[in-house]
């Protein structure tokens, strides 16, 4: 596979690139970028951070703060693009939170979006795959995480493929998108009338039929001041269905903190912590 490196950055003794290539998964070329820590060795473990809703691969890794942690523990930073850009669909730009940078992280089975929006295919199979080969990455090292519609894809990609994340974490996440006006615009969408099929995309859903996945449980940070909190968010819901799994949820509410990168960055530290008790042992 051929990969573009379009730019390369010195940070925190390591380097931040950004890179392009010919997805096979969207069928458009797609972005990512990647923070390697100094002295990190091929068989690396790596940290996939889903971004939300109008974000691109640069944003978490501009604003966040991250990088610093990464290398603090030794971790591989990966931060795809939120889906295939440049379509040429008819209202793929029209919305902003509805196709081109709002691909929520699923495979669309619904015509136009199904040529292009696979996301689930793309971050699942495809960049880990292109991970592996290109960068040294360790594939039974690999965690995921990710902030509000990013969110929503860490914990349903972690749920809907068993044993592919080392762990899972999500800060602000769409927690059961088929009871809310984002997820059930987009779910209509890709995936068509039949909501039997969205249930199979909604983490409080999957996680009511599941039987603790993650032993060593799921971290989840959400701001009491989030202007989307009790409409689009329902943290509740998918803290209902962990306790019914017996899986454990730390699930940590702030006050004061809103939905937006300032609250990301506050709390993004103990994210990486906590997926490098995973990963790094």
């Amino acid at each position: 596979m051929t990969i573009e490196t379009l730019s390369t950055s010195v940070c925190h003794g390591g380097v931040q690139s950004f890179h392009r290539h010919a997805s096979d998964a969207t069928g458009r070329p797609m972005r990512f970028g990647v923070f390697r820590p100094e002295h990190v060795d091929s068989g690396a473990p790596a940290l996939i951070f889903l971004a939300g809703l109008t974000c691109t691969e640069e944003t978490f890794a501009m604003k966040a703060g991250a990088q610093r942690h990464a290398a603090e523990h030794g971790l591989v930073l990966v931060t795809p693009d939120t889906s295939p850009r440049d379509t040429g669909i008819e209202g793929a730009r029209s919305a902003w939170d509805f196709g081109e940078g709002a691909g929520f992280y699923l495979d669309a089975t619904e015509a136009p979006w199904s040529a292009n929006f696979r996301m689930e295919s793309y971050v699942a199979d495809e960049l880990i795959e292109l991970l592996v080969a290109s960068f040294g990455v360790d594939r039974e090292r690999v965690s995921v995480f990710g902030h509000s519609m990013g969110g929503h894809g860490a914990l349903t990609l972690a749920l809907r493929h068993p044993g592919l994340f080392r762990s899972v974490s999500a800060l602000a996440p769409i927690a059961t998108p088929t009871r809310c006006p984002w997820g059930r615009k987009a779910f209509a969408r890709y995936l068509g009338p039949d909501r039997d099929s969205w249930a199979s995309h909604d983490a409080s859903l999957l996680m009511s039929d599941a039987h603790r996945p993650y032993p060593d449980g799921i971290l989840v940070d959400q701001g009491l001041d989030d202007s989307f909190l009790s409409v689009q968010l329902h943290p509740e819901a998918f803290e209902e269905a962990c306790a019914r799994a017996d899986q454990p949820l730390t699930l940590r509410r702030h006050a004061r903190y809103d939905h937006g990168y300032y609250f990301v960055s506050t709390f993004v530290a103990d994210h990486i912590a906590f997926h490098a008790a995973a990963l790094v042992r």
